[in-house]
C-alpha cells in the first residue's frame, strides 16, 4: 500500500509545476518559472526513480535554488530589450515634433496642440497660432522652442 502512494506522487508535483507554470503566466515576475521547471524535473525524476517524498521535496528546493540563481544570472547577462523603448512614454515619443500653440505662452506657460489632443507647455513666450518644436518634456508638460 505504501508503495502505491510512492508510484502516484509524481503526479503530485507535474501538477505543480504546470500550476506554477500557469502562475507565472497570470503574474509575470520571472522567478515562479523557474520553481516550475525545479517541479516538472521532480515530477520526471520521482517517476523515473523509486525514491521516498523526503527526498524528492529535498530535490525540488535544491532543483528550485539552482534553478532560481541561474536563471537570473542569465536575465542578467542577456536583459530582455524593448523593440520600442517609448511605449508607454507618449512624452518622449512626440519629442521633435511641431505643435502650434493654443493658449498664448505667458510667463513661461501656455498650451500647444498636438494632434487632435491639446498639451499644457513651458518655453519662451509666444503668441497664439505660433509654431513650435517639442525638445522635451516634464511629465504630462512639453518643454516647446522656436524652430
Amino acid at each position: 500500500m505504501d508503495s502505491l502512494g510512492q508510484v502516484g506522487f509524481h503526479y503530485t508535483w507535474l501538477a505543480l509545476g504546470l500550476i506554477l507554470a500557469i502562475a507565472e503566466m497570470a503574474i509575470p515576475g520571472v522567478f515562479l518559472i523557474w520553481m516550475a521547471g525545479a517541479a516538472l524535473v521532480t515530477g520526471l525524476v520521482a517517476w523515473a526513480v523509486p525514491i521516498g517524498v523526503p527526498v524528492q521535496i529535498v530535490l525540488f528546493a535544491v532543483l528550485s535554488i539552482l534553478a532560481v540563481f541561474s536563471g537570473r544570472r542569465y536575465i542578467a547577462r542577456h536583459p530582455v530589450v524593448s523593440a520600442d523603448p517609448k511605449m508607454n512614454d507618449r512624452g518622449a515619443r512626440v519629442v521633435g515634433e511641431t505643435v502650434v500653440v493654443t493658449q498664448a505662452i505667458e510667463g513661461g506657460e501656455g498650451r500647444v496642440k498636438l494632434g487632435d489632443s491639446e498639451w499644457l507647455a513651458k518655453g519662451a513666450d509666444a503668441p497664439v497660432g505660433t509654431r513650435l518644436r517639442v525638445a522635451g518634456h516634464d511629465g504630462v508638460v512639453l518643454l516647446v522652442e522656436h524652430p
